[in-house]
């Protein structure tokens, strides 16, 4: 199995989404993807606080969420996501990667919706909306996306580590 790595991607507010001060966190190489890892996912996610599961590919259109942190596992498959709208970040991400995407950040799959399989998670079970870049939307979402709280723990290393030390850096770092 390859050596997990985590790679940051840091989006700015293009005028359409807003996108976040927050990094997209992936952990690539998570799980190794001979496993079974729908369960796993759930398990690990769920033991570290992050819940309100679904199973799926992901949206071919840019959308965002402004009241919640959205977290990723893949299960099945690779596709390549953009993030942060139109002239965005392309980040392929392949079965046993993790990716944790901060509340405003667009993303969207480049590819078929069902080119990948992935369990979906907020931070303690968090409902979450949906935003499309629409003029309406905003300044509300801005709103809800300042009020949204760091997680109290990552989904993978659990409190106090990974993205939230991460996060919290870049919040002080505002």
């Amino acid at each position: 199995m390859e050596k997990m790595q985590t790679q940051l991607f840091l989006l700015e507010d293009n005028g359409i989404f807003p996108n976040s001060k927050l990094p997209v966190v992936v952990y690539r190489n998570a799980f190794s993807f001979t496993e079974d890892l729908s369960d796993i996912f759930k398990e690990t996610f769920k033991q570290n606080n992050w819940y309100n599961f679904w199973e799926s590919g992901i949206f071919t259109y840019h959308h965002y969420h402004s009241n919640t942190h959205e977290l990723m596992g893949v299960c099945r498959g690779s596709t390549i996501l953009q993030f942060g709208g139109e002239d965005g970040t392309k980040v392929r991400i392949q079965a046993g990667d993790i990716v944790v995407i901060p509340a405003g950040v667009a993303h969207k799959n480049l590819m078929d919706e069902n080119a990948v399989t992935c369990i979906g998670a907020y931070p303690k079970g968090y409902d979450y909306d949906m935003n499309y870049g629409k003029l309406n939307e905003r300044p509300q979402a801005d709103k809800n996306i300042s009020e949204v709280p760091l997680p109290d723990y990552d989904p993978l290393f659990g409190k106090d580590a990974g993205l939230v030390k991460l996060w919290e850096q870049s919040k002080n770092d505002e």
